[in-house]
Order: structure tokens, then C-alpha cells, then sequence
């Protein structure tokens, strides 16, 4: 786990430097940068170490590899013992115990192919030197950043965007499209970033990048099967065997590290999951780790010592108040570089500072809600397909009946019924449905390339909405915050549910293994109750939240007011201040739960003040 850079365009080495001591806290065991002469040009490829595998310098990146290729990497390879001896029996030669050296074994062997041998979570970049080309890859599910520039034969690419932000003031402008997508969405999704000239390399893509010629080339190699091509024709005793080998398999792989490993522990079913298997996949005492809120209806860290207890685990319990989590806001913009509305990489962070005193590395239960239908919205799918297949001038009638009623959840759901189909109604619920406060036109929900995964009729609601999440929430939002949140206390974080061969899994089995009658996640509970007692689990599903809600009209009050005033906001692009205003009256009054558009414009308006000088807004 770490952060890389690469350059064609010239700078000093004291810019180079400051490029990559920006980013530092990703990797702080090690900090080097190479330039690299080709023709009349030069490139320069820069990396901070986060040390795993092989902790000796000899595995120090920029690496190089038999002097025809160089590359940096971030991430893990899993597989890389055994694809390493595969290898080694066609000939190949290794100096280190590292997965970085067994990448650069596996292009040369099978070029662009390479990256169906590889399971892992992982972005990189070969500078190939005899086809003076370079080759950059992101993992199938996109655990890993990847941001580029590129102008002809300008190209810089980083971890991160703040890498590629210093020293480009005339070269990058932010995106009011950007701007309108975040305050729509609450994430700036792929592959546009805050930058107009920046983009973000796709999950489960690779590019070329021919360094004569300037030429360009971004293909998909990885995508989840969406058209039900692939189904899993066995009986469920049958799947529920071959998905506990798989996510053993997973957990084993994902324990393996050169550095002490914990497991985040909330409680949940798939934390649990993933805790109880590593205890099994290990003689060592597992270390786990849990935050916990003061306040009512947010603590569950009670849950995760009962999990702990049971499993005999090292447990740690974290806890939360509201002036640390004042402090983790004001520096939100220097680890997440962009505008994002998640409030729950503030817990996230909290978790990963303590954590990051015990061990190195810590397993994660991401991605069992996406693959196995486990969020609330996706219960409330099975009760709107029902309204949907009401005759239409009910459904509208019931519409304009809960629009007119006092209580804000009421207006919510009249909103939501609203729309034409059950599949918009569920994007409705995605992005913000108002736009009174907006001075532009609200973003165009339709213009996104993955709504390919929720508009068809290949398969049934519930699969197509769990599709969908799979391909943008889970990856412009949870990969995004986890990533963010771990890295910036230099903590590697491994998810095992999001192991690639987990994911086809589900998709090919049939619903109601995932979700039958209101058990949702039927499946992998029952993996999970052959390891940990159900009677744990006997409650309702609980989020990963903070109780901002209450902050909000409490202690953090004079905060919000303050950073939300008139002055401050009308320095926002595309707002309506006055509307903003009466916006937040409504949540400190209680007549209307406004902490989503609080938090969102807190955020914006602290990256915009901390990024935006300099740079021009088109």
C-alpha cells in the first residue's frame, strides 16, 4: 500500500518533492523518485512506501526489473506466491519476496493479460522501455485511486490529485459540472474529477500510453457479469459450501503480510464474517478493533465485543466525541482531495488513527451489503415494486396526497413515488431530488455510462439495483472513503468480500439465496452462523454513522452556523444562499433533517477554501 507518481512534463527536484511529501502519510517508510531518459525527454516516476511484503529496501519503488521495464505500484497482489512460482517454472528469476517483482515477471510473459492473473487490489504503472510506451493498470472493483493529466504529450499521473494539483495553476481549472455532480450526488463520479483536466482511470481498466506519439488508450478488461450470462444451477446447501471455501480462501490470502494484522470489527454480519474466518485461518491471536458513540441509537461497539468475546479476539474499542471529530473535519480536505459527502469517513478515520497503533494492516467487511442485497434500500425496492405495479393514476394520487403531508419523510417518499419506474424512483433515492437551491440545472441523472446496469431486462429489480451499487456506490463512494480514511495514518485496509471471485459468485446465484422473503443477506449469514451464534445477530441492520443529527443542533452548532453563513456561502458556485439558509433553519428548528445538505456544503466550502486559490472556475 502506497502512493506513486509519474511525470512527463518537467519539474525541479525540489517540485517533484513537494508533489510527493504532499502525500507523504500513504506511505512514510520510504520516499524516492527516478527520472528516466527517452529521446530528447524525460520521465520522472516518484513513490512513497507503505511497507508489507518484504520489508527490505531491495523492494524500494521506483523499481526496475531486468533493465526492460520500470515500474510503481500500489496495492497488494494476494496471489502473487503462487503466480510467482508459475513463473519461475517459465524461467523467470526473482531477487525479492516482493508482488511488485512478480508484476513486472507477469507483463513481460503475458502482456496486457497480466491482469487476469493478478487478485488483488492494485493501480500501476510499467514504463516499457523498449516500446517507450507506458502501461497503467486499477483493480476490477477499483479499491485503488488512479488520477491522470494529460495533454498531448504532458502526462502525470498520482495516487492522489493533490500530486498533480501543485505547481498546475495554469494548467487546471475546477469543474462547475464537478461542482454540480458532488452537491447532486455527493461524490464527483468516475471518470470526471474537481478538475476539468484531471480524470480518473475506471475500475477494471488499463491504458497505454505511447510516449513518441502522445497517443492515449483506455480499454476494459473486468466487468461484472450484468447481463446474467453466468448461473449458478446447484442447490443452496451446495452455494452456501462454495462460498465459505472461496471467503476462507479470501481471508487466508488476505492475511499474509510481513506486519501485524487486525480486523475492523463493528458487530455486523459481515465484519463478523470475515473476523471469524481469520480467527480460524490462524494460530495468532486476532487483533479487532470498534468505535464507539456516546450517543443513543449509534453505539453498536456492544454488539462487536459480544463477536469478540465469542471469538476470543484481542479487542479494542474506540471512542468517539464530538471535538475529535471536529478536529478530523477541519483536516478532511488535505487526506480526500476532493468534495465528498460520505459523513461516515469521519468514524472511518477515527477508527483507522487508533487502529494504526496496533497493527499495519486491518481486514474489512466492504462490500457484503452490495454483492448479497443487504442495504435497507434494497427492502424498500421489494415494497416500491409492489407500488409500481399499481395502476398509474393511484400511484400519483398517493403521490400528491404524501407531497401535501406536514412530515418531511412523508414529502420524501410522495418525491420519490413520483417517478416513472421503479428504477428511477431507486436513483431518486440516490441523488439529491431537490434543485430549489441550485442557481444551475440540475445534473442530468441520465448521462451516466453505468446506468446500463439498472435500465435492462435481463434480470430482476433487485439484482439490477445491487449491479448498479457494485459499479458506483461501492466505488466512487466506499472504496473512496476507505481508502482515504486508512491511508492517511499509513494503514492498509483489505477487504476479502471484495475479492473478484466472491463477486462473480453472487452475481450467479439466484436471488432469494441473497435475499428470500425480508432475510436479506441470507447467504452469507449462514456461512456465518457455522462460526458465531445468531442469537448475536438478532436485531435491526445498523450503518456505519455518526450522530451528526445531533451535533449539528448541539455542539457543533455555532460551527455549522458560522461555516454556513451568508458570506461563506455565497462563495460556493451554484448555490443559493438564501434558500441554503432557510434550508438549515429547518434542521436546527427539527422540522426537517438537513444533515446530508449540511454536511455536503461544509465540505465543499472547506476544499474550496483550503484548494481553490489560484485556479479558475469554468
Amino acid at each position: 500500500m502506497c502512493g506513486i507518481y509519474g511525470t512527463t512534463i518537467t519539474y525541479s527536484d525540489n517540485q517533484i518533492k513537494s508533489k510527493l511529501e504532499r502525500t507523504a502519510f500513504r506511505g512514510p517508510d520510504k520516499m524516492d523518485w527516478k527520472s528516466y531518459n527517452y529521446n530528447d525527454a524525460t520521465i520522472t516516476f516518484g513513490h512513497n512506501r507503505l511497507s508489507i511484503i518484504d520489508l527490505d529496501p531491495r523492494s524500494n519503488q521506483p523499481f526496475n526489473y531486468l533493465d526492460k521495464i520500470n515500474i510503481v505500484f500500489n496495492g497488494e497482489i494476494y496471489n502473487f506466491q503462487e503466480l510467482r512460482k508459475r513463473l519461475s517454472q517459465k524461467g523467470y528469476v526473482f531477487n525479492t519476496t516482493s508482488d511488485t517483482e512478480v508484476i513486472c515477471a507477469a507483463y513481460l510473459e503475458f502482456g496486457k493479460k497480466c491482469l487476469d492473473h493478478l487478485n488483488g487490489m492494485f493501480a500501476f504503472v510499467i514504463y516499457d522501455i523498449r516500446k517507450q510506451q507506458f502501461f497503467g493498470a486499477r483493480d476490477r472493483l477499483g479499491q485503488k485511486p488512479f488520477y491522470y493529466y494529460l495533454n498531448g504529450k504532458e502526462f502525470e499521473f498520482s495516487s492522489q490529485i493533490s500530486s498533480i494539483q501543485l505547481f498546475n495553476e495554469k494548467r487546471l481549472t475546477i469543474s462547475t459540472n464537478a461542482i454540480r455532480e458532488y452537491l447532486s450526488w455527493g461524490t464527483i463520479p468516475d471518470p470526471n474529477s474537481i478538475f476539468n483536466e484531471i480524470k480518473k482511470l475506471q475500475a477494471g481498466h488499463y491504458f497505454t500510453y505511447d510516449l513518441n506519439t502522445g497517443k492515449f488508450k483506455n480499454e476494459e478488461y473486468w466487468d461484472i457479469d450484468y447481463l446474467g450470462k453466468y448461473k449458478f444451477t446447484g442447490t443452496y446447501d451446495e452455494a452456501t459450501l462454495e462460498l465459505e471455501k472461496i471467503a476462507k480462501d479470501a481471508v487466508k490470502m488476505r492475511l499474509f503480510a510481513d506486519v501485524p494484522v487486525g480486523v475492523f470489527l463493528s458487530g455486523g454480519v459481515d465484519s463478523s464474517l470475515i473476523a471469524a474466518l481469520a480467527t480460524k485461518s490462524t494460530n495468532e491471536k486476532i487483533k479487532t478493533f470498534s468505535v464507539k458513540f456516546n450517543e443513543k441509537g449509534f453505539d453498536e461497539s456492544i454488539y462487536a465485543k459480544q463477536v469478540a468475546d465469542h471469538l476470543n479476539t484481542d479487542h479494542h474499542i474506540i471512542e468517539c466525541n464530538y471535538k475529535e471529530g471536529i478536529e478530523l473535519i477541519d483536516d478532511f480536505h488535505h487526506y480526500y482531495d476532493e468534495p465528498f459527502n460520505d459523513s461516515s469517513a469521519i468514524p472511518s478515520m477515527l477508527l483507522a488513527k487508533y487502529t494504526k497503533k496496533h497493527v499495519t494492516v486491518a481486514l474489512s467487511g466492504d462490500a457484503g451489503d452490495e454483492s448479497f442485497i443487504g442495504y435497507h434500500r434494497y427492502n424498500w425496492v421489494r415494497h416500491m415494486n409492489n407500488i409500481y405495479k399499481m395502476p398509474k393514476p393511484l400511484r400519483l394520487l398517493a403521490a400528491k396526497t404524501l407531497n401535501i403531508m406536514p412530515h418531511y419523510k412523508l414529502k420524501v417518499i410522495g418525491g420519490v413515488i413520483h417517478n416513472k419506474s421503479v428504477n428511477d424512483a431507486y436513483l431518486s433515492t440516490l441523488y439529491s431530488p431537490e434543485s430549489n437551491w441550485f442557481e444551475f440545472e440540475q445534473t442530468n441523472k441520465l448521462h451516466f455510462e453505468e446506468l446500463k446496469y439498472l435500465y435492462h431486462e435481463n434480470k430482476n429489480v433487485f439484482e439490477r439495483v445491487s449491479d448498479f451499487d457494485i459499479k458506483t456506490y461501492l466505488n466512487w463512494d466506499i472504496n473512496t472513503k476507505v481508502d482515504r480514511a486508512t491511508m492517511a495514518y499509513s494503514l492498509e485496509a483489505r477487504a476479502p468480500l471484495l475479492d473478484y471471485r466472491i463477486v462473480e459468485f453472487a452475481r450467479s446465484l439466484p436471488t432469494d439465496f441473497k435475499f428470500q422473503n425480508k432475510n436479506q443477506k441470507r447467504i452469507l449469514k449462514d456461512v456465518l452462523y457455522k462460526h458465531v451464534p445468531k442469537e448475536i445477530f438478532d436485531r435491526p441492520k445498523a450503518g456505519f454513522t455518526m450522530p451528526f443529527k445531533e451535533w449539528f443542533k448541539a455542539d457543533l452548532k455555532d460551527y455549522v452556523l458560522t461555516e454556513l453563513n451568508f458570506e461563506n456561502l455565497s462563495e460556493i458556485p451554484g448555490i443559493k444562499p438564501k434558500e441554503v439558509i432557510k434550508m438549515i433553519n429547518q434542521h436546527m428548528d427539527g422540522s426537517w433533517n438537513r444533515t446530508g445538505l449540511i454536511w455536503q456544503l461544509i465540505i465543499l466550502r472547506q476544499w474550496l477554501k483550503n484548494n481553490g486559490q489560484g485556479f479558475s472556475i469554468k
